[in-house]
């Protein structure tokens, strides 16, 4: 299921790459016009990067693939697999409104499915192996972006920018999972993400 995710992941960051395309004139400020296009990708590969980090972190947990944990995983994928249309919208449209309110609201969905997932792969397979302490911290880690990006899908229907600068605050969470997501040793020591 991992090797799977990642083939996805690979897939999802090639069609985001895709949807870059060059200036029609050759001189630097037709360059600069592309600043809502540089500005959404910038957002979207990081944020690709991150979910599958925490991805590939979180199913080093469960022991056995089970039928919730597949389309669980199924579920989560296809959030991620909208992010290069939503940010293909925003460029074209330079950062609408309706376009930043979308994509926050795909980020959205994704934190939701992910949330879902930590679920599944550790409360229900894998509980032995992380602490509750760390495991509320998940929760609340999930439930907190989760408002954060909710926010930032209303704000960005009046104030796209601010709801941009919402989404990008979200990312910094994510950034290391193994602050949050850890594997008891049986002292009480948090693991490192290395599997």
């Amino acid at each position: 299921m991992n090797a799977f995710s990642d083939g996805v992941f690979a897939v999802i960051i090639t069609i985001l790459v895709l949807e870059l395309h060059p200036p029609r004139e050759a001189n630097f400020e037709a360059l600069l016009e592309l600043w809502p296009t540089a500005i959404s990708y910038t957002i979207s590969y990081a944020f690709i990067a991150i979910v599958w980090v925490n991805h590939h972190h979180l199913l080093r947990f469960p022991d056995a693939a089970t039928q919730r944990l597949i389309w669980g995983n199924f579920a989560h994928l296809f959030a991620v697999s909208l992010i290069p249309f939503a940010t293909a919208w925003i460029a074209t449209t330079r950062l609408s409104a309706a376009a930043v309110a979308f994509y926050a609201g795909d980020f959205f969905l994704v934190n939701l499915t992910y949330l879902l997932l930590c679920l599944e792969a550790v409360d229900r397979s894998a509980p032995h192996k992380v602490e509750p302490k760390v495991r509320s911290m998940m929760r609340m880690r999930s439930f907190g972006t989760l408002a954060v990006f909710a926010a930032a899908g209303i704000a960005a229907l009046r104030y796209p920018i601010a709801g941009m600068v919402l989404i990008c605050l979200c990312l910094f969470v994510y950034l290391s999972p193994a602050r949050i997501i850890g594997a008891s040793d049986g002292s009480g020591q948090i693991q490192s993400s290395r599997s």
